[in-house]
């Protein structure tokens, strides 16, 4: 064919998975397997990531598995290797694979105790895993155990650059990353937010605009909020949909409907948390002076629904339990007795 037509597709509303993994050529030991909070579209680099996933169905995992060990093996991998995923009713899709080190090297490195450089090395200078089996628990074809769970966490820079608008996408924008440790998804997620310098409120008033894509799933999100006792606000279209779902809201103009507007509410001091999502180009300019305002006055502001979700799991956590503080050598000390003890 001397004219090659290449055809893609976007997944909408895929979950996204990054896996690193470490090969001698043979032998194939998966590090992690983190499951990112934001859908797939949004740049690895700017999502939240929790290690163990936390919603993917076990035959999934499985056959992310089966993947990475034939890609590995495939492309003769000596050392480290990352792999992209993308997960869309239950189908696997191969984004991307990078034979060599990624970002979440030093994530996984202390979520599971294993020095996954200092094995990548001694692969690279001959090695082969069962040599290495005291730095990898003993594991040498297998998933590494973890402890706890882990939530990895951007650290954006808007706060630096008012009049930024916070909207994520597929491009980077993120200037560092934190982790937070937790017994569950909700309490690592919250301390790995307050980290990065967005700690999610408790309580107060939640503004809500969402698009007609989001709108279902914002009646069960709305409803927690309002279980927590916050005071919910929306814009004309998400409140109707509140309203006729039996949840207590507010109608909040939008910046071009009227005054008082959200951005009047936000220079007030009147909002602790933004949930907006982006509704498309037609109301692309009043969308970016809510975000951006949200940014200039401190205000928490959620971009994406599946960042929500994880908000509030955050909130339910930190209710229902205090916060705990545990060293990284405490965890792991605590897991090598185990193994021991079971061997």
């Amino acid at each position: 064919m001397k004219r090659p037509v290449l055809i893609d597709r976007f997944l909408e509303d895929a979950t996204e998975v990054d896996v690193d993994a470490l090969c001698d050529g043979e032998n194939v030991l998966i590090a992690g397997i983190m499951e990112h909070i934001e859908e797939a579209g949004i740049h690895s680099g700017d999502s939240s990531c929790v290690l163990p996933p936390i919603s993917i169905q076990p035959q999934t995992l499985r056959t992310i598995e089966d993947y990475t060990a034939k890609l590995a093996r495939a492309l003769n991998v000596i050392g480290l290797m990352n792999v992209q995923y993308a997960i869309k009713n239950g189908d696997v899709y191969v984004l991307e694979v990078n034979p060599r080190a990624s970002r979440t090297v030093p994530f996984v490195s202390k979520a599971t105790g294993v020095p996954l450089p200092k094995v990548a090395v001694g692969l690279m200078l001959g090695k082969k895993l069962p040599e290495l089996s005291n730095l990898t628990h003993g594991i040498v074809n297998g998933v590494l155990p973890v402890p706890s769970y882990f939530v990895k966490s951007p650290v954006f820079p808007f706060g630096k650059f008012p009049g930024v608008d916070p909207a994520l996408g597929p491009e980077m924008r993120s200037t560092g990353e934190v982790m937070g440790v937790g017994e569950n998804f909700g309490e690592a997620f919250a301390k790995a937010q307050l980290a990065a310098g967005t700690p999610i409120p408790d309580s107060g008033a939640l503004f809500m605009s969402v698009n007609d894509r989001d709108k279902p799933g914002a009646v069960p999100l709305a409803k927690r909020f309002h279980e927590f006792g916050f005071e919910i606000f929306a814009t004309r279209g998400t409140a109707s949909v509140l309203r006729a779902a039996g949840i207590p809201c507010k109608t909040v103009f939008k910046v071009n409907e009227g005054r008082p507007n959200a951005v009047d509410w936000l220079k007030a001091g009147k909002l602790n948390l933004v949930i907006y999502t982006t509704t498309g180009s037609h109301s692309f300019p009043d969308e970016q002076t809510i975000r951006r305002n949200a940014v200039l006055y401190r205000t928490v502001c959620i971009t994406t629904m599946s960042a929500a979700r994880a908000a509030v799991e955050a909130i339910a956590s930190r209710r229902r339990d205090p916060v705990r503080i545990w060293n990284l050598q405490e965890l792991h000390a605590a897991e090598t007795v185990g193994v021991a003890g079971e061997s």
